[in-house]
């Protein structure tokens, strides 16, 4: 088995396709034999059979004319018959009205007086096979014993003829089914080779290739269908994976440039301590900052590796929306921004992590304030919808233009980078954010319009109390 599982698959589709064709030719040639067999016999119990008929009705023609003349008629009977048939017609008496020279030479039984009926029986007559049929007939008030045989010498040649071409056609047909076989599966194996060519081709550099779609419409077609698409989501991901490194690569660089810039600065000639207390606190804040970036960069990675693993728990959203509205009171006091809460006198409970959703509420309560001017208004509300929680973030900020929507939860994405030039972030937070509802189970979505604000909505399914 293991010789066989070893072998190329043309192989071991050619060693099934002939040893399936051998049984099959096998089991033909068997059955076949049986039939023949059969086939002659019928054919010779049919002729021994007509003729007992035969000598029947002469025996019915001539009882009332003695038995010489019986014998003389059976005598003539015997010579018309040139396919080499034989008879014998004894008397009541058991006396031999006629027998044919062959049967001299040996003695099959009578019938039994009490049997009724054709028998039939095969026996030598002088070397040769004969098939023999007997039977009591009676014919007036006598009854004659009658013996008709058929020799089944010319049928048994007929079946050795066939057996020895069954020896001799089968090797040929399995070898020739061999051959065919071997070249069916290399045509059917074809379109796989090709597959296997164009895939072996397919590297980083060529993703956007694909395989040949094969026209009928069978598994392969399925299979190569089924591996383009494959490829297809391969070279999506390959491509955020390119865009996600080239823009970690240049968040990254520019606070290390800017921190680096900084200290070589100050270190070019001797400064005041003020001076030196400057640098430190822009090198300080840059580092802040670069290490969040960083810290949302494995997340996201985290998350990519399914290594991010959550503690559900049930818990009521209320007290984590108030905590987040008082985080966003107080990131708003520099912009003098009122931010409300609205929430339900009972509790909403939901299945997640406590730490998971807080950091999504600071996300979206951060956007709000980072993106509303001075003066603006900010609110957090939190409904529960038949088995859903809802939790909306809503500010009355510059906005996001419609057709960028969806692309703000894409890493490294930030709408209208013009206007979004002087807010400090990478463009990670709503990505995690999108993140964080998803593992969840649930969703996030936005709805703006541009110059009048947002409205950021997350759905999670509530949790079932009992």
């Amino acid at each position: 088995m293991k010789l066989y599982l070893a072998l190329p698959i043309r192989a071991r589709l050619t060693l099934l396709y002939v040893a399936v064709l051998g049984l099959s030719f096998i089991a033909f040639f068997w059955v076949s034999d049986i039939g023949f067999r059969q086939s002659i016999e019928i054919t010779v119990n049919d002729a021994s059979q007509a003729n007992l008929e035969t000598v029947q009705r002469l025996l019915a023609a001539t009882a009332g004319q003695g038995d010489q003349v019986t014998s003389r008629e059976l005598e003539d009977l015997a010579n018309l018959w040139a396919s080499g048939a034989l008879l014998e017609v004894a008397n009541p008496e058991g006396k031999w009205l006629y027998r044919s020279p062959r049967f001299h030479h040996a003695s099959p039984p009578l019938p039994d007086a009490t049997a009724s009926g054709i028998r039939y029986f095969t026996t030598n007559l002088d070397a040769l096979q004969y098939r023999v049929a007997m039977e009591r007939v009676p014919v007036g008030e006598r009854v004659f014993a009658i013996r008709a045989a058929v020799p089944t010498e010319p049928f048994d040649q007929a079946l050795d003829r066939f057996r020895v071409l069954e020896k001799e056609i089968l090797p040929l047909l399995v070898a020739l089914a061999s051959l065919l076989g071997y070249w069916l599966s290399g045509k059917s194996l074809a379109p796989v080779n090709r597959i296997i060519q164009t895939a072996e081709q397919i590297g980083v550099q060529s993703l956007s290739r694909r395989l040949e779609v094969p026209e009928p419409r069978d598994e392969l077609r399925r299979l190569t269908e089924t591996l383009n698409a494959m490829l297809g989501r391969i070279e999506a991901s390959f491509q955020k994976i390119t865009q996600f490194t080239a823009d970690a690569s240049h968040d990254l660089r520019t606070p290390v440039a800017v921190m680096r810039t900084t200290a070589e600065i100050v270190l070019r000639r001797s400064r005041t301590e003020e001076d030196y207390r400057e640098a430190l606190r822009r090198i300080l804040q840059t580092s802040v900052e670069t290490s969040g970036l960083i810290e949302n960069l494995l997340t996201l990675a985290r998350a990519d590796a399914g290594a991010a693993g959550l503690e559900l728990h049930e818990l009521d959203l209320n007290p984590h929306l108030r905590r987040a509205q008082e985080h966003g009171t107080v990131l708003a006091a520099d912009k003098a921004l009122s931010f409300t809460l609205r929430t339900p006198e009972d509790p909403v409970w939901v299945r997640a992590d406590a730490i998971a959703i807080d950091r999504l509420l600071l996300i979206l309560v951060d956007n709000a304030v980072k993106y509303t001017p001075a003066g603006g208004h900010c609110e957090i509300a939190l409904t529960q919808l038949r088995n859903e929680a809802h939790i909306a973030v809503a500010d009355t900020g510059v906005g996001i233009p419609e057709d960028e929507l969806e692309s703000i939860f894409e890493r490294f994405r930030r709408a209208d980078r013009a206007r979004s030039r002087e807010t400090p972030g990478a463009g990670l937070g709503l990505a995690i954010a999108r993140w964080i509802a998803q593992t969840h189970g649930g969703a996030i979505s936005a709805e703006s319009v541009v110059g009048r604000g947002s409205v950021f909505r997350v759905r999670l399914p509530a949790a079932e109390r009992v």
